[in-house]
């Protein structure tokens, strides 16, 4: 480098610092004088904007998707405060007014059509919270050594606090809240749990043994569980015999799930869901968006219907694929899926919309892990007109502190009339049989393997596609940590010279 060009170098950052130490004053001075009000932005379109077809359906199609898990919960919490008491619709589903509960007092019968992917390993129970009209006590009795689990969710199928064998919860009485109430606390309450909106959801499962036995003994342990508003709380363990229940009429369904979400009402229902589930950060803009539109379209009904044909494209394009399980989740070993943020889907619509869908209402992960299956180890998709074997090596069954199951569902996410009134084979079967070498099989197939085997069949149905579902309730850390995933499903060559 030559002496000029020394001295330009040396001189430039002594230049460059005189300039920036002089101007950086006059930037800041410039910036503190703009007014803080000419800072606040507009999240939407301001009121009485007129705006496009083709933008009224963009944003209509947009909200479809990430708002239909909320609509979904919302009309079946109207659907439970039109219930006169506590009861069974057909004798199968539990329903309950707002802020009551209703529990099963066995397995969920086959025949629900109200919400997919059931499991015949728990009692369930069901009720939804509307804590603007009261706080609620939830009872919890003592489970002794029984794994269960109670799911409190707002209408986003989030998670709102963990109440379970996992947690080790205590028997007592638990105080719900809503985001604004400013009571005195009851003497006795056990904990106080405050959510962030007044609608929720709670669901206890209870594990069952597949026995008389501990059909019997869970009654129990059932009949401590409740939920009622703060009112009737006096500090005493209520007990109800779940098994005496009236039974009200149900719908005609039709082989899939009953329709929660629909096109022509949906963009009326959104205002008040939105303001029963208030918007997480960075949801102030859909929000605001959404609801401008809704005004705009209440004034035009040109622009409403387009709307509404809109959200039946969606319907169509968008959330009908996400009902197959091969469509979404995060790929496994041998053609299954699984999620890992269930109940705590935060901002990730794809996966909480995908999940509200194909099996509403998940556990979070650390209570629950699912499994998800549509395909053969062959990429083949799964059918009753063939036979397959799930088998599990000698130690490397579904690593668990509570228990485990595998579940063969239809194409539509529900069970099958079978001769053995079975869906599912897992801990709670009592009779399983292994083999010489220690490994555990399973045979998937429309009929029996023989009398030999069938302690180990899982009836699918006959010359249909379906689905299994693998849940791992209380998962350990080799699931949890992704060092377990399930085993193949084989196709299994069937003798039929006989």
């Amino acid at each position: 480098m030559s002496g000029t060009s020394r001295a330009l170098g040396q001189m430039l950052p002594i230049a460059m610092a005189a300039l920036l130490g002089t101007a950086a004053p006059v930037v800041l001075a410039q910036a503190e004088a703009v007014p803080s009000q000419a800072l606040v932005l507009p999240s939407g379109p301001a009121e009485n904007t007129r705006i496009t077809e083709a933008y009224a359906r963009l944003v209509a199609r947009d909200a479809w998707f990430w708002a239909w898990p909320m609509v979904n919960m919302y009309n079946r919490r109207l659907a439970y405060a039109k219930a006169p008491e506590q009861g069974l619709i057909g004798g199968t589903l539990p329903i309950a007014p707002h802020n009551r509960l209703t529990m099963l007092s066995d397995y969920i019968k086959p025949d629900q059509r109200s919400i997919a992917c059931p499991n015949q390993d728990v009692v369930y129970g069901a009720g939804y919270l509307a804590l603007n009209d009261s706080p609620v006590v939830i009872q919890i009795p003592d489970f002794g050594k029984r794994f269960w689990v109670i799911q409190l969710s707002d209408l986003r199928t989030e998670s709102i606090n963990g109440l379970g064998v996992m947690y080790g919860t205590k028997p007592g009485f638990y105080l719900v809240v809503g985001p604004n109430w400013q009571g005195t606390v009851p003497k006795g309450i056990t904990r106080v749990i405050r959510t962030q909106s007044n609608a929720a959801f709670v669901g206890p499962r209870v594990f069952q043994d597949d026995t008389p036995q501990d059909r019997q003994a869970v009654q129990e342990v059932i009949q401590g569980i409740n939920v009622y508003p703060v009112a009737e709380y006096d500090g005493t363990m209520k007990r109800q015999d779940w098994r005496k229940l009236p039974v009200f009429p149900k719908r005609d369904d039709a082989r899939g799930e009953t329709r929660w979400v629909r096109p022509d009402v949906f963009f009326d229902q959104l205002p008040a869901v939105l303001d029963l589930v208030p918007a997480v950060a960075g949801e102030a803009a859909r929000y605001a968006q959404v609801l401008a539109v809704i005004a705009a379209a209440q004034k035009n009904p040109e622009l409403k219907q387009a709307m509404i044909d809109e959200a039946e494209k969606a319907d169509r394009e968008l959330i009908d694929p996400l009902l197959q399980f091969r469509n979404w989740g995060i790929e496994l070993p041998h053609h299954w899926s699984t999620i890992t943020n269930g109940a705590h889907f935060g901002t990730d619509y794809f996966t909480r919309t995908a999940v509200a869908k194909s099996n509403i209402l998940v556990n979070a992960p650390n209570e629950t892990r699912y499994f998800y299956q549509d395909l053969d180890a062959a990429g083949m998709r799964l059918n009753g007109a063939s036979a397959y074997t799930v088998t599990f090596a000698k130690g490397q069954l579904p690593p668990v502190k509570g228990f485990w199951s595998l579940t063969a569902y239809d194409s539509a996410h529900f069970f099958v009339p079978n001769p053995l009134n079975r869906y599912s084979l897992g801990t709670k079967n009592q009779d399983l049989k292994t083999n010489a070498d220690g490994s555990l099989t399973f045979y998937v197939q429309a009929e029996s393997p023989g009398v030999d085997k069938e302690s180990n069949w899982l009836p699918a149905p006959k010359g249909a596609d379906f689905s299994l579902f693998l849940r791992a309730y209380w998962p350990d850390d080799a699931i949890t940590q992704g060092l377990w995933t399930p085993p193949a499903i084989e196709k299994r060559a069937v003798d039929t010279s006989s």
